[in-house]
């Protein structure tokens, strides 16, 4: 089995090390001086280096050669992340009092060493505040904010930095030269933007890529690889958002997710771009907007599937009347909570004296909010407009019936402006392209906001049902336009206190 490219071409010496030289400098300084100290804190972003300094200055310190096979038993690493728990530490300080084997130096590596426990992070502050004289500690962390300041504070702490686009993209073009990998310019500076200041990322990429076997590797070669869009389809989207054009936004979209785009790089693709357009100047949107949808991508740039979230991310700021405070489209349920009334509960005597008032008072409270929440649906349906019955359906109804929904349900509106809707006697038909349109109609909230709109634009008596289809659908789904049915207060109460009237206030 091969050597991956990142560990084939990890620097041996401290002169090998690229892009930490303000590090690699002090450390050969204090080397030279004789100046060795008692422990480190390397912290950084991941694949920048760290645990390879580590590994070098341990053999440094001692004189010993370093190759990326080299073991020696005075040189001892420990993960942190699966070595986690005070008696690993106790070991620890159990031998480090045993002196070394043929070396100066006992050298300690401990990666990732935010993930120890409290209790083991006590356990080593005790080593740490008297050591041995033949100890040296090198800890790593990429989460540096969790290691303890009693823990930092006795260490010296070296801060490593990402590595620039520049010097990632030579470094590649190096290793692609010596593997005689051919690949453009451009799909390096890809990699390299990609790898986000870690070269082993950058590294691994290139690896993966090269396994495709082709005769030259071009940009659109990396963008498949990592599922990255390409620059146009960003435009478009960004285009559609400025624009409120919201077929826009589903048809691209739909285009990403057959082109097997990863969601999640898309939406950082999206997030970069408007970043930029701010910073320039050069958007249409208002700062308010702009904000809000940013933060709205940002919890996506973590999926690899999620290109619903991304759609209702990029429609949701269309037209929404976005809050300077909050920044946030407020719904149905963000209003005051609803005043709970009164109400009083006879459980059974045989029940009364085992059963805490207090518990009593939660299950009432919780059915009548249940109650509440589904009423306030309604009623804020109900008061979405000013009541005009009309008998007739038509194109100008149903455009005004979306007009209402705007600025108020802004997702619904942006799902049922895809729908193509028809008249059947007394059935209205909702014919939806894609399929996952009609899943966000058939939600329950959704759904109850619909039915009552429905009902105040065309009559109670006009449609007795509601289709909802989606494409090859032969039998649609029906929707009953009445009033969503009010939970069982009693029926839930009884259910626990065995039996319950509710007595009249």
């Amino acid at each position: 089995m091969g050597k991956a490219l990142y560990r084939e071409y990890r620097p041996t010496t401290l002169e090998g090390v690229i892009g930490q030289q303000h590090i690699t400098d002090t450390l050969k300084n204090a080397l030279n001086k004789g100046a060795i100290s008692h422990a480190y804190l390397f912290t950084g972003p991941k694949g920048v280096g760290k645990t390879s300094i580590a590994r070098i200055l341990a053999h440094e310190i001692n004189g010993l050669e370093y190759t990326d096979e080299s073991s020696h038993l005075d040189i001892i690493e420990i993960d942190a992340a699966s070595n986690r728990r005070i008696d690993e530490i106790r070991d620890l300080r159990d031998k480090i009092h045993i002196a070394p084997t043929s070396s100066k130096y006992k050298v300690y590596i401990i990666d990732e060493v935010h993930m120890l426990t409290r209790e083991a992070f006590n356990a080593l502050l005790k080593t740490l505040e008297e050591p041995p004289a033949h100890v040296v500690f090198i800890l790593a962390t990429t989460e540096s904010h969790k290691v303890p300041d009693t823990i930092a504070s006795r260490t010296q702490r070296f801060t490593f930095k990402p590595i620039s686009i520049d010097k990632t993209v030579a470094h590649l073009k190096t290793i692609a030269d010596k593997e005689k990998i051919n690949i453009s310019s451009e799909a390096l500076i890809l990699l390299a933007e990609h790898g986000r200041g870690s070269f082993r990322d950058s590294i691994s990429m290139l690896d993966q890529l090269a396994g495709l076997g082709k005769e030259k590797f071009e940009v659109d070669d990396v963008r498949m690889l990592l599922g990255v869009p390409s620059q146009e389809l960003i435009e478009k989207v960004i285009t559609a958002v400025e624009s409120n054009n919201l077929s826009l936004i589903f048809s691209t979209v739909q285009e990403l997710r057959e082109q097997g785009i990863d969601s999640g790089r898309c939406a950082l693709s999206i997030s970069e771009n408007m970043r930029d357009k701010l910073m320039q100047g050069k958007t249409s949107l208002q700062h308010s907007t702009l904000v809000k949808l940013l933060k709205d991508l940002l919890p996506l740039t973590l999926s690899s599937n999620d290109f619903i979230g991304l759609e209702l991310a990029l429609i949701d700021v269309i037209n929404s009347p976005v809050q300077e405070a909050s920044l946030v489209t407020p719904t149905v349920f963000e209003s005051k909570k609803p005043e709970i009334k009164e109400q009083k509960l006879s459980p059974k005597p045989m029940l009364e004296s085992s059963v805490p008032k207090a518990t009593e008072t939660l299950i009432t409270e919780t059915a009548v909010e249940e109650e509440e929440a589904l009423d306030k649906i309604v009623k804020t349906s109900e008061t979405a407009s000013e009541p005009h019955t009309t008998s007739k359906f038509n194109k100008d109804s149903w455009s005004e019936l979306l007009n209402s929904l705007k600025g108020k349900h802004n997702t619904l509106y942006g799902v049922l402006r895809m729908a193509e809707p028809s008249q059947n006697d007394d059935i209205l038909e909702l014919n939806f392209k894609f399929s996952f349109h009609k899943k966000q109609v058939d939600s329950p909230q959704n759904t109850a906001i619909l039915k009552e709109f429905i009902k105040t634009f065309f009559g109670s008596n006009n449609f007795k049902t509601i289709y909802i289809k989606k494409p090859g659908e032969t039998k649609p789904s029906t929707v009953t336009p009445q009033k969503p049915p009010k939970p069982n207060i009693i029926a839930s109460v009884s259910n626990i206190f065995e039996g319950a009237e509710l007595l009249e206030s």
